[in-house]
């Protein structure tokens, strides 16, 4: 069948369209995406702005355009943490469904996680063994740990790489002490509950998704997107480690000239990679690698499973 995934995050509205079977890949047919960056039309009291819910509802028929388009059969819709933590979360779903006509689910942080963690376990297999999975996204960072299909633990943390660049770096260069106040606060938020995960051993293999991880290897020397998802990638601390200074010192236009990074998401890659390096310290893992699955392919497996389990 096909179908269209329609995921509304804190950075890009994205839909992509799959050809999906029980049992095989989800093959990507196409892919729409607009920078919709919501976790940027928050006002002071953290409600999404009537310019970010116009720009959302006008991505969201334009999708709906698309996914019809595309001969899609169904539209699986959903949005992240950028929606889920504004405080008029409930109108801005309400109004969107009014003008379009779409419901969209909101997910929790631990679904995140544990959607995440499904799509890279399928992508890895059963040899991975005992797994460990993280994801910067625009808003949150999450995290869960498992031998299965389903994690032992799962959990997410509003450490998101649009977030924190809103919050704390409103130049262009940080000074140095933004960023080490930046450091200190990401490794006590990662840290405090580091042991749920820590306390099952160490993992036999450890992963990361996402835009920020994909972007950070690339500037580390991993290969270019243009070569395909099956050629192996990986983010080694050491390297990020050296490249973080450097990172630090670059404005944004140097940033955006880096390999892997697009001037959309510049100004967003120190806060990222601080993250990244924290994840990896804290959790002792000399490199993490590169997934091509997350968050869209989790949910589109998740949706085959359950019809599969109506046949």
């Amino acid at each position: 069948m096909r179908l269209g995934v329609l995921d509304i995050g804190s950075n890009t509205g994205h839909l992509l369209v799959v050809d999906a079977h029980r049992g095989a890949a989800p093959l990507p047919a196409f892919s729409y995406k607009e920078p919709l960056r919501l976790a940027e039309h928050l006002d002071e009291t953290g409600a999404v702005s009537q310019k970010g819910i116009d720009a959302l509802a006008a991505f969201t028929s334009q999708a709906q355009q698309v996914a019809e388009e595309k001969g899609c059969e169904d539209m699986l819709a959903f949005a992240t943490s950028a929606v889920r933590d504004a405080v008029n979360s409930d109108a801005v779903l309400a109004e969107i469904d009014e003008r379009t006509g779409l419901p969209i689910e909101v997910l929790s942080g631990d679904d995140e996680a544990r959607l995440t963690f499904l799509a890279v376990r399928r992508w890895l297999g059963w040899s991975a063994g005992h797994l460990w999975v993280f994801d910067i996204g625009g808003g949150s960072l999450e995290m869960a740990g498992g031998a299965d299909e389903e994690p032992e633990v799962a959990w997410s943390l509003p450490l998101g790489a649009a977030r924190l660049a809103r919050q704390h770096f409103d130049v262009d260069r940080p000074d140095e002490d933004a960023v080490r106040a930046l450091r200190k606060q990401i490794r006590a938020d990662i840290a405090r509950d580091a042991g749920r995960m820590l306390r099952h051993g160490a993992p036999d293999h450890a992963a990361a998704t996402s835009k920020t991880f994909r972007s950070l290897a690339r500037i580390c020397g991993a290969a270019p997107s243009a070569e395909g998802p099956l050629v192996p990638r990986s983010l080694p601390v050491s390297e990020l480690s050296e490249w973080i200074p450097k990172l630090v010192a670059m404005n944004r236009d140097e940033l955006a000239h880096l390999p892997g990074v697009s001037a959309s998401r510049a100004h967003q890659i120190v806060p990222g990679a601080l993250v990244a390096e924290a994840v990896m310290d804290i959790f002792e893992l000399p490199a993490l690698e590169i997934c091509p699955w997350a968050l869209r392919e989790g949910v589109i497996l998740e949706r085959l499973d359950q019809i599969g389990g109506l046949a």
